[in-house]
């Protein structure tokens, strides 16, 4: 058995400086094709895209509520570019880039967000489970769909996508301690956007980062810049690698920020200081990424223009999807529950049935 890990490196892991250009001494290579180079990109530019009209159908009211990932692009879209195919993902509710890379449908997020289908259409067939909403509960069963994939003769890993509120909550610890004494193939990936709601980091641990969290369950912990997409791809791609080979579950915090309010029903300017937002705008993960490529003389405006042509597709299909969409039948909210129903249950249905029927 490996020896657990006993320290963290306090220092973030990056390939670009916060202008946008290669650091000296780099880490971990960089992908040398163009093509790959500037996808990253043009995955960046469309979640942001679709994220904003996500928001546009909120304010119209077409939504009640939506969760904007904003600031966070890079995380998500370099962690979903190292991961295979047939490696689970267990994400909670902003991960948008997450799923637009991995091939879930926008109109299928946004059917979640309607409410029209019940956790979305579309995740399951991309290796993605539904949307998680309540805080961190989903890294248990990241953990136990891990522990499966061996059983199956699978080497597969699951990804638990986890915010930086989420570690406080008891299920996440249970999940890093299974995970650590089972030795499952799992990653836990922390995006650290600084604020869970009105919550700073400040008021949810005396740790010195949430990565050295790890050291109490025997596993590595890597602070990574958040913004930084070459970096969060690089990160994961280790850790993905570590879990295949048998090593083991890694711990990593993507270091971001929250640009937006933590829902369409938040204002931050009630908690957060404006020097604070306008000190991370400054570290804006695509214009960051745009200066990168064009140090290397690989960003052109046919990549721009691919980009918005494709995220304007994507808009056109949400906003197609969502709008006006009719409600689903109530009784809908019992018919996939379970495969069997109990008797309670079948009452519960039955009585909503009656109530609806008198008030027509």
């Amino acid at each position: 058995m490996q020896a657990a890990p006993t320290t963290v490196d306090p220092e973030l892991v990056a390939l670009l400086t916060p202008e946008g250009l290669p650091v000296e001494d780099p880490p971990f290579d960089v992908p040398s094709s163009p093509d790959e180079l500037t996808g990253l990109y043009e995955w960046m530019v469309i979640t942001r895209a679709v994220d904003a009209e996500f928001i546009n159908l909120q304010r119209q009211g077409q939504l009640a509520l939506y969760p904007s990932c904003r600031g966070q692009e890079a995380a998500q879209v370099g962690c979903a570019a190292s991961l295979r195919s047939d490696d689970w993902l267990f994400p909670q509710y902003r991960e948008l880039g997450l799923f637009l890379m991995r091939g879930v449908p926008a109109a299928a997020v946004g059917s979640a967000w309607r409410g029209t289908w019940h956790a979305g259409w579309g995740f399951p067939e991309h290796a993605c489970a539904p949307m998680s909403i309540p805080i961190g509960t989903h890294a248990l069963h990241a953990v136990g769909a891990a522990m499966a994939a061996p059983r199956l003769g699978e080497d597969s890993v699951t990804v638990a996508f986890i915010g930086d509120g989420a570690t406080s909550e008891g299920d996440v610890h249970e999940a890093l301690n299974f995970a650590a004494v089972n030795s499952a193939p799992c990653v836990f990936y922390i995006q650290n956007n600084q604020w869970a709601i009105s919550v700073p980091l400040s008021q949810q641990t005396r740790s010195p980062s949430l990565a050295h969290k790890a050291v109490g369950y025997g596993m590595p912990g890597v602070r990574v810049d958040g913004n930084d997409v070459l970096a969060c791809r690089a990160v994961t791609e280790q850790a993905a690698r570590r879990a295949r080979e048998g090593g083991g579950p890694t711990l990593v915090e993507a270091v971001t920020y929250r640009l937006g309010p933590h829902t369409t029903s938040d204002d931050p300017t009630r908690y957060r200081p404006q020097e604070e937002v306008d000190r991370w705008e400054r570290l804006d993960p695509l214009p960051r990424y745009r200066r990168y490529l064009t140090h290397l003389d690989i960003w052109h405006t046919e990549v721009e223009d691919r980009a918005q042509a494709r995220a304007a597709q994507m808009c056109t299909e949400l906003r197609a999807s969502v709008f006006d969409a009719p409600d689903v039948p109530p009784e809908e909210l019992f018919a996939h529950v379970l495969k069997e129903p109990p008797q309670d249950l079948l009452a519960q249905s039955d009585q909503l049935l009656a109530e609806l029927t008198r008030e027509e």
